[in-house]
């Protein structure tokens, strides 16, 4: 909805009509909002309890379960039977548990990562994500944006839309203004004056008020669905497939066997085909799959918390091992908040001190008023708005303030011309009044200067870059009322002055970028600043090294093998164009390294897309660049940045440590299950304890780990190789010489029992709670491989400590609540035989603490003699 005086010039909206507009008032969008649900189109319905249950039911793991039940039926032991198939119940809860902590994750995700959009509601402007707009909103459109739905373009400036995803048609088509009756047509052709929901706006700025929104849009009429995109298995998850695919194939072999060795050797072969059941469960790593989804979805999460939304799960694999950050300079490194701090005209120089000043000379009133004129009426372009804040404090009550003036034309900028220019007509004015701003170099082309004349702009603006200071020029032209040109170049531009503006770096900046280099990641600064802002920037914030710069220019000069050997020496690369980023990474990663890349612009997406890790801006970037990118900075700070790095490092420590428990824990299982049958010794495990060791495994690996807090060095060891597999050599070793170590301690209570001639039951008991103490010490010396059991117990971990705590009371019930402790095949143990099992369970991971401390030990000798030199 438009107001009554809502101004329509020419097809043209002015610069000062944004505040014309009114929109919907914000109890009536939420009722709109209400009444046709939201701008979205049908995606995948969540799961429900029951679809997720009929998963779980599907597992191998689950109908192993079955199958045991039903045989112990065969076998007349209805309690065991119903212990198993009651157990099946609480797999599933847990599995529900975990999916619905996951879900809850991804869902808060895409919640974050809906498009968003600039809206004018009660007069006000606001973003709101994209599927929240209504029927009626006034939408702001802006060069690199995604149009939220469809509607109608109440007013324009050089407004052009992108409309491939709709027509195929890859030329952008011009909009024009709405003439109030024109029904809503289909896409495609230029000077319409409709836009459609998903296409890009790829030129000028506009205003359109939604007709439609969700599956009333052309988009959802067409049937673009998003619930049929199948994303791409990562790299984890396919190494994950091919470990679970091997463990399994071994599984059930083991388990083919054990069931004709059994009932070849004894003749029972129900029996046979428990022990085989019981050996299979053992092996089968269920688990595996069920970590990588919860880490990676729960690690998104996490980075999200420190204002970084992921868009690409890969990235989270991939944040542990870069090697080089390239970021861009203003609104990263620095605040964005830009201050005019220097005018200069006719090479007189004027201080300007912040925001106190309020009388500025009058030979320096034009320059802020073209400056003005050159800028958009409602900017959200940082030094727009200290132009205009200057202007309003400086200029307020003169003749230099035109707020009735009427913009005429705009000429964007352009990748060949880093200007722009407005063109004016006053009220009572014959001539139009041109007022152009840009990047100085850009302006002195504009106004034709002389060599002279361009030496001299060139020393002013180099002594005010090296102060730290922004650049820009500003001219001014006239021009009489007939056929505007095509181009800027031919106004007759004159030259009006130089402004400075200043934009403070972020204070968290030199601590990040400390912390960058101790856990030896490079920091690459891309700006399209100047050389001498550039370098002093890096100064402030204490970039290595600050004393070199490729400009560029310097770097189109540069061949590719050269640009590799510069690139490996040079922190700073200024006066750099979009286009070029794209170079700059391809060389980063020709020299093997692992880029992360930041970008705003429509520009800056095929960089991002190109770099291992794209992350763009959300606060400043477009739809274009948040698209091409699989991290999106929500705050646009260089800190948050790190602070992602750590968290995926840590991501993957801990993944690490969760796989190589699940290695070390089976190894043990496994061997229990498989040793009595090849030496004909009873039985020690059945599917009811397989699934009460279950209970233990699944929420620690899941759930425990994913929990634990970083380790100290996390950001003081190099990257990580790119390449490093999560199944290393070292991993499967030591995990499965843990695994050993528990093995042996079981058969060595077993062997002591049973010489001691106590039965059975009571080595039954005894190995088991052995066992059980045994995967305790497996989970608290894994959650570091370098720091002892008991150093780590300082490290706060409250599921840790839920699942321990819950494990030694099932342990406790199955010991002595008598039907269980029967029906678990167990015997009462006294004091003396838990203290056996306690001692043999921590003496079974004893070696892997001796190994840490002597490893640390060598580790603090090395430092200390690399200090003593």
């Amino acid at each position: 909805m438009t107001t009554p005086e809502t101004p329509r010039r020419g097809g043209v909206l002015s610069a000062t009509d944004l505040s014309q507009f009114v929109g919907l008032p914000e109890q009536e969008a939420a009722a709109r909002l209400q009444a046709d649900g939201p701008n979205e189109l049908p995606a995948a319905r969540p799961r429900g309890l029951a679809a997720i249950a009929l998963d779980v039911v599907r597992e191998p793991m689950i109908l192993l379960l079955v199958v045991a039940g039903a045989l112990y039926l065969l076998l007349g032991e209805p309690e065991e039977a119903l212990l198993l198939l009651g157990s099946v119940f609480v797999v599933i809860g847990i599995s529900l548990y975990q999916t619905h902590r996951t879900e809850r994750a991804l869902d808060a995700l895409r919640d974050l990562s809906s498009p968003r959009a600039l809206v004018i509601r009660g007069g006000v402007q606001r973003r709101i994500p994209g599927r929240e707009v209504v029927p009626g909103d006034l939408v702001v459109l802006a060069e690199g944006d995604r149009v939220p739905a469809d509607g109608v373009v109440l007013a324009s400036i050089s407004l052009a839309v992108d409309e491939s995803l709709l027509t195929g048609e890859s030329v952008p088509v011009r909009k024009t203004s709405w003439d109030g009756a024109t029904e809503m047509g289909r896409p495609g052709g230029d000077d319409q004056p409709f836009v459609y929901s998903g296409t890009l706006v790829v030129r000028g700025q506009g205003v359109a008020e939604v007709r439609a929104t969700g599956v009333r849009t052309e988009l959802g009429r067409i049937g673009k669905a998003l619930q049929t995109i199948t994303p791409e298995a990562t790299p984890l998850q396919r190494a994950t497939g091919t470990v679970v695919r091997v463990l399994a194939t071994i599984g059930l072999s083991l388990c083919a066997v054990i069931v004709l060795v059994y009932g070849l050797a004894r003749g029972e072969w129900l029996a046979g085909l428990l022990a085989g059941i019981t050996l299979a469960m053992s092996i089968l790593p269920e688990e595996f799959p069920v970590v990588l989804t919860v880490f990676l979805a729960l690690g998104a999460w996490r980075i999200a918390q420190s204002q970084v939304l992921t868009r690409r799960v890969p990235a989270i694999e991939t944040l542990g091992a870069a090697t080089v950050l390239c970021v861009d300079k203003t609104g990263t490194l620095t605040q964005n908040r830009m201050a005019v701090r220097a005018l200069l005209v006719d090479e007189r120089l004027y201080e300007v001190d912040g925001e106190e000043a309020d009388a500025l000379p009058e030979e320096l009133h034009e320059l802020v008023e073209f400056g003005i004129l050159a800028s958009q009426g409602a900017p959200f372009d940082p030094m727009e708005q200290a132009l205009k804040a200057l202007g309003e404090r400086a200029l307020a009550g003169t003749e230099h303030l035109h707020h009735d003036w009427t913009l005429v034309r705009e000429y964007p900028l352009s990748p060949s011309l880093l200007a722009l220019s407005h063109v004016w007509r006053s009220p009572s004015g014959r001539d139009y009044v041109i007022a152009a701003k840009g990047a100085p170099e850009a302006i002195a082309d504009l106004c034709h200067l002389g060599p002279a004349q361009t030496a001299a702009l060139e020393r002013q603006v180099t002594a005010l870059a090296d102060r730290g200071l922004r650049v820009l020029g500003v001219a001014k032209a006239y021009f009489s009322p007939h056929a505007l040109p095509p181009e800027q170049h031919d106004f007759a531009f004159q030259l009006v002055g130089l402004v400075g503006l200043d934009d403070p770096v972020r204070p968290s900046v030199r601590g990040a970028l400390a912390e960058c280099y101790r856990a030896g990641l490079r920091v690459v600064m891309i700006t399209g600043d100047y050389p001498g802002t550039a370098l002093h920037v890096a100064r402030q914030v204490g970039l290595r090294p600050a004393d070199q710069c490729v400009t560029g220019p310097e770097l189109d000069a540069l061949d590719d093998a050269t640009l590799r050997e510069r690139i490996g020496e040079v922190a700073v690369f200024a006066r750099v164009v979009p286009e070029q980023k794209l170079r700059l990474v391809n060389a980063l990663k020709a020299n093997g390294e692992v880029v992360a890349m930041t970008g705003d612009g429509v520009n800056d997406a095929p960089a991002l897309r190109a770099a291992h890790i794209g992350i763009a801006m959300g606060a400043r970037g477009t739809d274009v660049a948040r698209e091409a990118a699989a991290l999106v900075l929500l705050d646009d700070d260089f800190a948050s940045i790190v602070r992602a790095v750590r968290l995926g490092r840590r991501i993957f420590d801990n993944l690490q440590k969760a796989m190589a428990y699940l290695f070390a824990v089976h190894v043990p299982i496994a061997g229990i299950a498989l040793v009595p049958v090849l030496f004909g010794w009873p039985l020690l495990l059945a599917p009811p304890h397989v699934v009460f060791l279950e209970l233990i495994i699944d929420p620690a690996c899941s759930l425990v780990y994913e929990a634990e807090p970083e380790e100290r060095d996390v950001m003081a060891r190099p990257p990580r190789a790119p390449n490093a597999p999560l199944f290393s050599r070292r991993t499967v070793t030591l995990s499965v010489l843990q695994g050993a170590g528990v093995l042996l301690a079981l058969l060595i209570v077993f062997g002591v029992v049973t010489a001691r001639g106590q039965g059975e039951l009571e080595a039954r008991a005894m190995t088991f709670t052995t066992l059980i103490v045994a995967n305790l010490a497996l989970i608290l010396t894994n959650r570091s491989w370098s720091r002892t059991i008991l150093a780590t117990l300082r490290a706060p971990n409250a599921v840790l400590w839920w699942v321990v705590s819950g494990a030694l009371a099932l342990l406790g019930l199955v010991l002595y609540v008598p039907w269980l402790r029967e029906l678990f095949g167990f015997s009462v143990l006294h004091a003396p035989d838990l203290a056996v099992c306690l001692a043999a369970g921590l003496a079974s991971i004893g070696w892997f603490e001796g190994l840490k401390l002597a490893l640390g030990h060598r580790a603090a000798a090395a430092q200390g003699a690399a200090q003593g030199e």
